[in-house]
Order: C-alpha cells, then sequence, then structure tokens
C-alpha cells in the first residue's frame, strides 16, 4: 500500500469520530476539552505537518468550545458568568494580543522549530495539569491593581499556548480563574469557555491569512467528524468522572502528555 493510500485510510471519516472520542473522553475526565491530546494524534497517527496539525486543532476546538457553553449553562447560567465580566475583561486583555501573537509567530517559525515548541508546551501543561488541578476556590491570590496586573500578564502568557497548541487554554485558565480570582471551581470551567471562545477566535483569524489555512476546506469531513467525536467522549468522560479516582487519573494522563511530547520532538 502506497503512503498516500495509508494516510487516505488512516483519515478515514470513522477514525477521526473515534480518535475525537477517546479524546474528548480523556478531556471529559478532568474537565476540559482535550485539545491538548487531540494535537499529538493529529501529528503521529493522522500524519499531518505541525502547522496544519494546529490549525485543524484549532478549529475543531472551536466546535467543541462552542457547544459546551450551553451545555454547561443548566450548571452555571449565563447570568452568573455575565456578573463575572470584569474578570473575562481582565483575562481577555491579556489573551487576544497574545492568540493574536502566537498564531503569527506559529506561520514564521520553521516545520522542526514548531514540532519542538509543542513539545516543551505539552511537557509544561503536563505539569501543571499535576500540580494546579486540585486547586480548590478561596481567597483571590492578589487584589486591586497587582490583580488586574497579573491577570493581564497571565491572559497573554495563555493566549499564546492556546494559538501555538490549537487549545482552548482551559487547562491554563482554570487554575488562572480559582488561584489568582478566587473563582468556585463550576463557575471557572464557565469563565474559561467564556474566555477561550474570543481568544479561539482572533488566532483562527490569524491562522487564515496563512496558506496553511487551507488545510480545513481539504479535511472538512475529517474536522467535523473529529469534533462530533470528541463532543460525544467529552459527554462520556463527563459521566465517567466518578468512577476513575483522580489520583490515578492525572498522573496517567500527565505520563500520556509526556510520552506525546516526546513522540512529537522527534517527529
Amino acid at each position: 500500500m502506497t503512503e498516500a493510500a495509508n494516510t487516505s485510510l488512516t483519515r478515514h471519516p470513522a477514525a477521526a469520530f473515534s480518535g475525537g472520542a477517546i479524546i474528548g473522553t480523556l478531556g471529559g475526565l478532568i474537565g476540559l476539552g482535550g485539545a491538548e491530546f487531540r494535537l499529538p494524534i493529529l501529528i503521529g497517527f493522522f500524519n499531518f505537518a505541525a502547522l496544519e496539525a494546529v490549525i485543524l486543532n484549532k478549529a475543531t476546538s472551536l466546535v467543541v468550545v462552542a457547544t459546551a457553553l450551553p451545555f454547561r449553562a443548566g450548571t452555571v447560567p449565563f447570568s452568573a458568568i455575565a456578573s463575572n465580566w470584569t474578570i473575562i475583561a481582565n483575562l481577555l486583555a491579556g489573551s487576544l494580543f497574545g492568540a493574536w501573537f502566537g498564531a503569527g509567530w506559529a506561520t514564521r517559525l520553521r516545520s522542526e522549530t514548531l514540532y519542538k515548541v509543542i513539545a516543551i508546551m505539552l511537557v509544561a501543561i503536563a505539569i501543571v495539569l499535576v500540580l494546579a488541578h486540585g486547586s480548590t476556590a478561596g481567597q483571590p491570590l492578589l487584589t486591586g491593581v497587582a490583580q488586574l496586573v497579573a491577570g493581564v500578564i497571565t491572559g497573554f502568557i495563555i493566549g499564546i499556548v492556546a494559538a501555538l497548541l490549537g487549545v482552548a487554554g482551559g487547562e491554563l485558565l482554570i487554575p488562572t480563574l480559582v488561584l489568582l480570582f478566587g473563582a468556585d471551581i463550576k463557575l471557572a470551567g464557565s469563565l474559561s469557555l467564556a474566555v477561550s471562545l474570543p481568544t479561539m477566535l482572533v488566532g483562527f483569524t490569524r491562522y487564515s491569512q496563512d496558506q496553511s489555512f487551507s488545510v480545513i476546506g481539504r479535511n472538512k469531513t475529517f474536522m467535523l467528524m473529529m469534533a462530533a467525536g470528541s463532543i460525544a467522549g467529552t459527554f462520556i468522560g463527563g459521566l465517567l468522572l466518578g468512577i476513575v479516582p483522580t489520583a490515578v487519573l492525572l498522573p496517567a494522563l500527565a505520563i500520556i502528555l509526556l510520552i506525546s511530547a516526546v513522540k512529537v520532538w522527534r517527529h
């Protein structure tokens, strides 16, 4: 079988849906969209080039995040999100610029360099996953002007990471909202989505100016099937949430990210 035929078989819609479902389940177990797991699979299993994988991951993440916010409305009403608009605006003040900068940077990097940057960020997310995911609401870490400045700086960094990996950034936003602003974990999940959506749209708009953006048009069915699988998997992961102990789950997922980072680095 030729390489082109093998790639065509690998990217079959059924494979895309199945891959998305597995990734969504992993993400659902930790309350995220799973994009940090989707990117290594797009590169390592579906054989997309680094920048194309990032753009496809971003597009798929947009679909997943856009559906997640209404799904959470039963638990966290839109009025609760709106009443915390100052927190959202604070983080967006940095994340929107970070997303534009990060996407522009990604389009200028050599493919080999982008693989290495992606690998390093996957390692960083694995560390955050283990150290910060168990954070609980309490007093804000900072207040007043210090909190405002810290929010903008943190938002800028998260925007860069979200653009470079094609992720929603929830793995970084949720700990930030809990620790820096003292938000309840359930509220933090919805506020994270409210910050992620416009941040991702800015990064997506910047990527649309690059020729690699045509990967979406060539793989529209693949992307939609993976998004559908991710949404279904996220729902399944949420149902399984109480079955798998957190003490086992988080280190296991961190190990998956570390292994993925090594494979992406060597790609």
